[in-house]
């Protein structure tokens, strides 16, 4: 069984301001925050060092906007990556960077997909390993997070939002990546939603429309989506942390 990772890196970084982490000029335009730097290296690198470390990753598919990949294609030939790299044309939506990704892969139905956001560059080997076993089982698997806020249904009208009814807590979870499938049940799924026109938020929500479970497994607060100036600062600081924990074990 091969296990492909699909990131998509085409979206376009709207709410990241144009803003690095401490609140300096950014060195890149906000259409860009995958290639903001932590800790020197672009954020699009860690993660992907994340899947460079998991043996059984056989794999990954990177979707790129057309202007983007030959920079960074560059910048792939010096960090050396062990893995093969396959970059594809990003679409104007994930879910066709996702799509494009699907078609480059060579796959067996029974194969595993794992899609992961370019900007969770803290997603860790357990969670990535426990994704992977749960999608093997089940066919399909997000990583998750218990909702720990009180979640409201609104309705939303001119004057605002009103609440219609709370949601019990125990459930919700807060979907985050990686997630995993079986290749035939995301591509049945993709090709479904293009057919019907269905523009889901994520992968999940395609295979959920299908009928097929979606198994969910422990995710983590620090496996965060970095999409604001804030969530920069304190990517410094998981950052920092992981650095110290490296440096704990190795002397």
């Amino acid at each position: 069984m091969k296990v492909f990772v699909i990131i998509p890196a085409a979206g376009l970084g709207t709410r990241m301001g144009g803003l690095t982490a401490g609140a300096k000029p950014a060195r890149v335009t906000a259409a860009s925050k995958q290639f903001a730097e932590i800790g020197g290296a672009p954020i699009l690198i860690h993660t992907l060092r994340k899947f460079e470390a998991v043996p059984e990753v056989s794999e990954i598919i990177l979707a790129l906007r057309a202007d983007d990949a030959a920079a960074f294609k560059s910048r792939l030939q010096k960090e050396a990556l062990r893995k093969k790299i396959t970059v594809v044309e990003g679409g104007e939506h994930r879910q066709q960077s996702v799509a494009n990704g699907l078609s480059g892969i060579d796959a067996a139905p029974d194969d595993l997909v794992l899609v992961h956001d370019a900007v969770r560059p803290f997603v860790d080997a357990e969670i990535i390993g426990n994704v992977i076993q749960a999608a093997a089982r089940h066919g399909a698997a997000i990583a998750g997070l218990p909702a720990v806020d009180t979640v409201k249904q609104v309705d939303r009208t001119a004057d605002g939002a009103i609440v219609v009814s709370t949601i019990p807590r125990a459930r919700v979870v807060m979907a985050q990546t990686p997630q995993g499938f079986r290749y035939g049940v995301l591509k049945q799924a993709f090709d479904d939603a293009q057919a019907d026109g269905f523009q889901g938020t994520d992968e999940a929500a395609l295979v959920e429309r299908t009928g097929h479970e979606v198994a969910v497994v422990m995710g983590s607060p620090q496996n965060i989506k970095i999409t604001t100036p804030a969530d920069l600062e304190l990517a410094e600081f998981f950052l920092s942390q992981e650095s110290r924990r490296r440096a704990t074990m190795t002397g």
